[in-house]
């Protein structure tokens, strides 16, 4: 797939403001690199941290169109919030138009905003891509990028706390995927905690 590098970055550009465009760049980076240190498909990871953000500048229409056209059950909470159709989007996107099959390779994609319970490796490696990139700027980045290559868990547990605490401060409605996917990371600690005691 990565001999395809050349073709989805063409059309990525044609596609995405130029900022976004960089950022997609950046997440492929940041994507292959994890997947190397924690032993994933760096192909795989590449292309999907290149393509995650593929329907972010297209119309609503557009995206609500791919994004029901997944077929997949969506929570109400995404399919009344325009920011995150653009994953569901995406995903069905690489899908139906670039033929892109994997399933595992859909799903980072659907999930990268939300996150979810039980994550593949992959799914976890391109969520936290999105948060590492190297145009990131936002306070704690630097804390999170170091998270990143020393524990991926402990990243994702600071990334969903991240989203779930922006969210409670503006009164946002929370997707439950992403309560899941913090209380699982909770449980993982404390329960290593407990086995050290």
């Amino acid at each position: 797939m990565i001999e395809r590098k050349e073709e989805f970055v063409k059309i990525l550009e044609s596609r995405l403001k130029p900022e976004r465009f960089i950022h997609s760049l950046n997440v492929a980076d940041s994507a292959k690199q994890l997947a190397n240190i924690y032993g994933a498909d760096e192909e795989k990871a590449y292309i999907c941290g290149l393509l995650h953000d593929i329907e972010k500048n297209a119309p609503f229409p557009e995206q609500q169109e791919y994004m029901l056209r997944l077929g997949d059950e969506l929570p109400k909470v995404v399919l009344d919030n325009k920011k995150l159709w653009h994953a569901p989007a995406g995903a069905c996107y690489i899908r139906d138009e670039l033929g892109i099959k994997d399933a595992e390779m859909i799903s980072a994609i659907k999930y990268h905003t939300t996150a979810k319970a039980n994550m593949t490796l992959l799914e976890k490696i391109i969520y936290i891509a999105d948060y590492i990139s190297a145009e990131r700027t936002y306070d704690g980045v630097e804390e999170m990028r170091k998270l990143a290559v020393d524990d991926i868990n402990k990243a994702i547990l600071v990334g969903t706390r991240f989203t779930l605490s922006e969210l409670l401060k503006n009164d946002r409605v929370i997707n439950q995927d992403t309560i899941d996917a913090y209380n699982e990371m909770c449980e993982i600690f404390e329960k290593a905690a407990n086995e050290n005691t």
